[in-house]
């Protein structure tokens, strides 16, 4: 057996070392966990009860689907700015009458049908349509015809000045819809958006892919998956936050639990704004809320801050009408009515029920509900007036109830719905409000297409509410997000229930 004995040279070792670097490198750079996140888990509160939009109210189905599946002609984007969408220009007649949109050319939806002119029409006429079962169908009842001249051209021809038009159809409401396709979109949605519907195992997750041949190239998804998990419990949700389960909880929904996150190195918390107005609606048809009077001492014995505190660990932006700071016109009506419980009793005693009397406030399960009601029910306390607390299961119930059968006293809900002030001129509206100025106002706002003239006349709306007050405004609920640090370009505000992705990416 012959031994070699070997001395490596001092350049050798330089020379061994470099190439141990390197490949360590090579290594650590091919290591899949290393490699850039393109994935993301995201919860929500609710699971949505379909996944299409434009057949069914609930704000969870837009949360999925709304600019990730499904597109508009025009969107809003997170400033609650109207910006083009699937139609890149559009003209409106000097008479308000006649809307002219240029479409964008070279769409399709994920299937491979063709977007154009004459699927434009094909949705707005499904929504419009007598069997229509659109949520917001009265943003479509002005449209009187429409004509596709060829096809990147929709021309509408309203029969009224409308508007609020072009900002209705950047809702999730609005969306176009595959002609082909449409009927199925509830379990099995097709877009024209950044990204495909992959799959939903019910009670537990809706998962999205990246649309590969998206059309906008300057939009496209970032992320090659997202999977929304349903989580009902608030405890759960900050635990599977907690364990890296989830990546982020744009609406978490224990504002309690939102300081458990302090001094987390992974997660952030963010507070932004929602238009989420947390108001008591009156049945102004029934006694003794018929009486302007009793409906404004219950006001002025309400001392919002208190229930802000009570209901939302104090946060919250107290309002005096039914109208959000993002709201174009805002103005802060909460001195109108200002809490005092002297003024409160007078008025009550100048309405007839100087002992007081006693009511009923059915409320929903959702947890701000009974929380509002239980501080408003011992302020009215200290002006004589009983108000009994009934919960009442939400949807199914409180919708008969309230807004079908308009068997209720009192209730409390938080109203999502941007810019909705219009709903005190809605008849049939679960407040059975009448007031003929504020309904001339909410069809002047209809008749001009002027920014600025158009907040005027929401600035004179907001007063007669904070002075007629037809339901308590009590405060805008914030929109409470919790996330990893490393992921960027969720939205921090609200200006219309979403979860907008497709600019959303993980930090290198």
């Amino acid at each position: 057996m012959i031994k070699l004995s070997f001395m490596p040279s001092a350049r050798f070792i330089r020379q061994l070392s470099l190439s141990a670097v390197l490949s360590a490198a090579l290594m650590i750079a091919a290591t899949p966990a290393e490699a850039a996140k393109t994935t993301l888990n995201l919860g929500m509160s609710v699971e949505p009860t379909g996944l299409d939009p434009t057949i069914a109210a609930p704000v969870a189905i837009g949360q999925v689907t709304w600019q990730n599946v499904f597109e508009g002609l025009v969107t809003i984007d997170q400033a609650g700015k109207v910006q083009p969408q699937l139609a890149k220009s559009w003209q409106i007649s000097p008479d308000g009458l006649t809307y002219t949109f240029k479409l964008q050319a070279g769409v399709k939806f994920h299937d491979g049908e063709v977007f154009d002119a004459a699927a434009a029409r094909f949705s707005l006429d499904r929504a419009r349509g007598p069997d229509s079962v659109n949520p917001q169908k009265r943003f479509f009842a002005s449209i009187a015809s429409i004509d596709t001249p060829d096809a990147e051209t929709l021309v509408l021809h309203l029969s009224a000045p409308t508007g609020s038009l072009i900002y209705w159809l950047g809702w999730p409401a609005s969306v176009m819809v595959g002609p082909k396709t449409a009927a199925d979109d509830k379990v099995t949605p097709i877009g024209t958006g950044p990204f495909k519907f992959a799959g939903w195992a019910k009670g537990d997750k809706v998962e999205l892919a990246r649309n590969a041949d998206y059309w906008n190239k300057d939009a496209a998804a970032k992320l090659d998956k997202v999977i929304f998990r349903f989580i009902a419990d608030p405890q759960a949700q900050a635990a599977a936050l907690k364990s890296g389960d989830l990546d982020a909880f744009p609406e978490f929904a224990a504002p309690e639990l939102m300081s458990s996150f302090d001094g987390d190195a992974r997660l952030a918390t963010k507070v932004g704004n929602t238009e989420l107005k947390v108001v008591a609606g009156m049945n102004n048809a029934k006694k003794p809320f018929d009486d302007k009077r009793v409906r404004q001492a219950l006001m002025m014995a309400i001392d919002r801050k208190t229930v802000i505190d009570g209901a939302w660990s104090g946060l919250g932006t107290p309002i005096g009408s039914h109208y959000t700071p993002n709201d174009p016109g805002y103005r802060d009506m909460t001195s109108v009515l200002p809490y005092d419980v002297e003024k409160a009793k007078a008025l009550l005693a100048e309405a007839g029920y100087p002992n007081g009397f006693t009511f009923t406030i059915k409320t929903p399960q959702m947890a701000y509900a009974p929380r509002s009601a239980q501080v408003m029910q011992a302020m009215f306390a200290e002006i004589g007036v009983t108000m009994n607390i009934e919960p009442t299961e939400f949807p199914a119930k409180w919708v008969q109830d309230i807004m079908k059968d308009r068997n209720f006293d009192m209730t409390i809900v938080a109203h999502a719905e941007p810019l909705d002030i219009d709903i005190y001129a809605r008849d049939p509206y679960y407040f059975n409000y009448r007031n003929a100025d504020f309904d001339a106002l909410m069809k002047k706002v209809q008749e001009t297409t002027d920014p600025d003239a158009q907040n005027a006349i929401y600035g004179q709306a907001q007063k007669i509410l904070a002075e007629d007050v037809p339901a308590l405004y009590f405060f805008v609920m914030p929109k409470l997000g919790v996330w990893d640090r490393k992921l960027k370009g969720l939205w921090e505000n609200e200006p219309i229930p979403s979860n907008v992705l497709s600019g959303v990416s993980w930090e290198e």
